[in-house]
């Protein structure tokens, strides 16, 4: 009896209490309003587990007035996404097992802008799926789905976001041109995200900036400058007032590779520092890496700054240009063949030196660039591009000496896909960094250079939706001459070549993005570089293998005498190196706003710069490792919070870092650098490290935005000497780095006061740079002399200016024909006279040491008038 009741309570356990029949007044879209009709008309409920996507789109298909619950779920049951099975009153949904009639798909496509410019870094988003990618420098991306309906959500900054539904039941190809925002300027972006926190990538030590913002930063000149709008961003700071050099982090100038459409520049400024040598009409967008660096690059330890170039459009024909007080420029566009191949050539020019000559004074001051890009489609799978560069500055003092120095850089490349996933690019480079110097007074001319040929192959292969591979191949040859001192007929100076250096660097590598959950995402990968330095060249041999000795009873380090020479011919390897690089980041979402990161980086630097100037000037000599001296070897971590607020409103980003170099090399006290044969002889090889706090907060959207960057760090250096007797460098003690700035405040922001007027403002706040003064004098012969502290133990004063700007766009509405807007900025508002140096002298009437601060900028006004049609 007790078994026949049991059996009866479950048979009507399990009999619906409800009818079986749903009624549709309107189908239902998605997966959470079809189980909602069905609960409320049924005695059903639905059982799933949260990786279940409810926002999931039912597909186009219109259903009947009224259906039964078990031929619903059969219909469901056919689009093999997921499971559905009546268990008594509960209706289990599962996810489908894999299998040949549910299987993954490629849904791959191209955004571009209305001119059919490629997007790099445009968002793609898929609502049903929760997941998305962004595109590459041409406009492409892909994705693999199971089987389906999706919904994409297609966005870029500056442009209006776009929406498709595609249904994917085969390998898809979508194109979409997005619209550009008519309350936007045209834009350039730093990173590939939008301004708010990216909370799943694994990316980290990466800020955005758009040209908006970047025009809008006020600057000296008033001439929008993508490399000073850095300085406003956490962990970078300037290398001195005017100084277009940046250091990310406590590393040195020469510590950060810049890379112009993937060719590496020497130099980064035009008139010793006061212009940089992007033009930012040309320039696509820029990515810094400070940290958690892809394996893709290599050869500096301190930052990578990836710049592209505007590839122009292939619709129609553009002009973009601006009249500045002492600068103009001009970028032209179009297409080669319409919808095949464009082009883009821009340029610019200075003219203060006209203002010079018309107020009769003999010095002159002028420099001007090119950029050029041309790319054409070959066929939906091949496309061949060309970029190009040349920049010229001029310098003349009087009658004293003239100085011309400048970059060039070409490289051609061919891109092929495969397929949807497999995309490679070929291409091969070249690059030079020249400076000459005549010497009027001495009659003779002094020349340097380093050039370099490359050859890059790059693949990215996407083998899935959760794993991304890039992987590739890269070789480097380096042509350096130090120095040619080359007198003229009247000159007594004798004609001299210092030895010119040779080196190859071939590296390899491969990087791999991989989505193991939801909530964890990782990018890990491997580097392996070479470095070989060819003959021919004479290498000096010296007593214990030591260049520089120390002479203990004078207390200094002097020039160790050659013992000898060991001649190397053409092509013969004087001293080659190898290291492992090995690379990991990674992501953990605690909920969709919020998340921890981490890295770890080893890089190796086989270039150096030898310099006794703490700011990037062209007179620095470029050296690579080779007998005397070790490559740099860094290894950096990073652990970082980051969290979005308000949807989105509001962002945070903190990291913490921590970076060890080995073999940093400084030079002894009264070295001799410029013209040195050996240079070896006055370097001694030592250790540096930084580590610090970085806060970033922004305000992303409204009519007032911005951010405010703080950074607290330490940038330390120690040189010990060759031997426990000797004192190396500040008596082989930890002393300060000259890019050391324990505190760093940057606050920006910019409010758009009606669609005409948007005013701006920047205020910088950097701890001085770290320099040695003198701590008192002793006299010899009647003559003061002055004894010095040791290395870098004082400061410049704080370093601080308040910069205001406003653009007027008369026309915000016209969207064709002729365009235009205007910037008035003020750089230094309260006229802060801060110190590029400070001079300690005796005056000549009072015969009173004293100490004189130079100063480069006080209050500084600047108007532009900047316009496209």
């Amino acid at each position: 009896m007790k078994q026949w009741l049991l059996l009866l309570l479950f048979i009507v356990s399990n009999l619906p209490t409800k009818a079986q029949t749903i009624q549709f007044k309107t189908s239902p879209t998605t997966l959470k309003e079809l189980m909602s009709l069905v609960e409320e008309q049924t005695s059903y409920s639905f059982a799933y587990s949260n990786n279940i996507q409810t926002n999931r789109a039912l597909g186009a298909e219109v259903l009947p007035a009224s259906m039964e619950v078990k031929q619903l779920l059969e219909k469901l049951n056919l689009q093999h996404a997921y499971k559905y099975e009546i268990i008594g009153n509960t209706i289990t949904v599962k996810q489908a097992a894999q299998n040949n009639a549910q299987k993954n798909y490629t849904l791959s496509g191209t955004i571009t802008d209305p001119a059919n410019v490629p997007l790099l870094g445009a968002n793609i988003y898929v609502e049903e799926a929760a997941t998305g990618t962004s595109t590459d420098e041409n406009g492409k991306f892909a994705l693999e789905l199971p089987a389906g309906t999706y919904t994409l959500n297609i966005s870029y900054i500056g442009f209006m976001n776009q929406t498709q539904t595609v249904n994917l039941n085969q390998d898809i190809t979508i194109k979409a041109q997005l619209e550009e925002d008519g309350e936007s300027l045209e834009e350039v972006v730093i990173t590939q995200n939008s301004k708010a926190v990216d909370i799943k990538k694994p990316q980290m030590s990466m800020n955005t900036l758009d040209m908006n913002e970047i025009k809008q930063i006020p600057v000296a000149m008033g001439e929008p400058d993508p490399l000073k709008s850095l300085l406003t961003l956490p962990g970078v700071t300037n290398a001195g007032e005017g100084s277009s050099g940046f250091n990310v982090r406590g590393g040195a100038a020469d510590q950060n590779l810049i890379l112009l459409d993937g060719t590496p520049i020497y130099s980064d400024s035009h008139m010793f520092g006061f212009f940089s040598v992007f033009n930012a009409d040309v320039v696509n967008n820029l990515e810094l890496y400070k940290g958690g660096i892809p394996s893709q690059f290599g050869g500096r330890v301190s930052s990578v700054l990836d710049v592209h170039q505007h590839t122009g459009s292939d619709q129609e024909f553009k002009a973009t240009g601006g009249i500045g007080l002492i600068s103009s420029k001009l970028m032209l566009e179009g297409p080669i063949e319409k919808e095949k191949g464009s082009f883009m050539i821009g340029g610019r020019t200075s003219y203060a030196h006209l203002f010079l000559q018309l107020a009769d004074n003999e010095n002159s001051a002028m420099f001007y660039d090119l950029n050029t890009r041309l790319k054409y489609r070959l066929n939906d799978k091949n496309a061949l591009s060309f970029s190009g560069y040349y920049g010229n500055d001029l310098f003349d003092i009087s009658d004293s000496f003239s100085s011309t120095y400048g970059n060039t850089m070409a490289n051609l490349k061919w891109e092929h896909r495969f397929n949807e996933n497999i995309l490679t690019n070929l291409a091969v480079f070249y690059s030079d960094y020249r400076f000459n110097l005549e010497l009027n007074s001495q009659n003779f001319e002094w020349q340097s250079a380093i050039k370099s040929y490359g050859l890059t192959y790059d693949w990215q292969h996407y083998l899935s939706e959760k794993v991304q591979l890039n992987y590739g191949a890269e070789a480097i040859y380096y042509e350096v001459n130090p120095g040619t001192l080359a007198p003229n007929a009247e000159s007594s100076v004798n004609f001299r070549q210092l030895d010119k250096k040779y080196a190859l660097q071939p590296s390899a590598y491969i990087d791999v993005s991989h989505q193991i959950s939801e909530q964890l995402n990782v990018r890990y990968g491997l580097r392996y570089s070479m470095f070989y330095r060819f003959g021919p060249q004479a290498i000096s041999r010296y007593a214990n293998n030591n260049p520089v000795v120390y002479n203990p009873d004078f207390g200094i380090y002097e020039e160790a005498p050659p013992i000898g020479s060991t001649p190397y011919d053409s092509g013969e390897v004087i001293r080659d190196f190898n290291n492992l690089e090995p690379r990991a980041a990674l992501s953990f979402a605690l909920n969709d706003d919020t998340s921890l990161k981490a890295s770890y980086n080893r890089m190796a630097q086989y270039l150096h710069i030898v310099s006794n100037s703490q700011s990037p000037t062209p007179v620095n000599i470029w050296t690579p490792s080779g007998s005397f001296i070790e490559p740099q070897l860094l290894d950096q971590y990073a652990l970082g919070y980051f969290r979005n607020f308000s949807n989105k409103k509001y962002s945070l980003e903190t990291e913490v870092f921590y970076k060890d170099i080995q073999n940093r090399i400084d030079y002894v006290d009264g070295a001799d650098l410029i013209a040195n044969n050996n240079i070896e002889q006055v370097l001694l090889n030592g250790e540096a490290r930084a580590y610090g706090l970085e806060v970033l907060f922004r305000k992303n959207t409204g009519k007032l935005t911005g951010w405010v960057s703080y950074t607290l760090s330490r940038a330390e250096q120690c040189t010990e000497g060759n031997s426990p007797e000797e004192p190396g460098i500040a008596n082989g003690d930890w002393y300060l780095s000259p890019y050391d700035k324990l505190h760093n405040l940057s606050v920006t922001g910019s409010y758009e006061h009606t669609k005409k007027w948007t005013f701006s403002a920047n205020f910088a706040l950097q701890s001085g740079q770290p320099v040695t003064y003198p701590n008192g004098y002793y006299e010899l012969g009647g003559i003061p002399v002055p004894n010095y502290a040791n290395r870098n133990e004082n400061r410049l004063p704080a370093y601080h200016h308040l910069d205001l700007a406003a653009t007027f766009t008369p026309k915000p509405d016209k969207k064709k024909g002729w365009q235009s807007y205007w910037v008035f900025s003020i750089y230094n508002v309260y006229n802060r006279s801060n110190a590029a140096s400070i001079r300690f002298t005796t005056n000549e009437d009072s015969g009173v040491n004293e100490a004189r601060r130079l100063s480069i900028f006080g209050i500084l006004p600047s108007v532009s008038y900047n316009f496209k049609f």
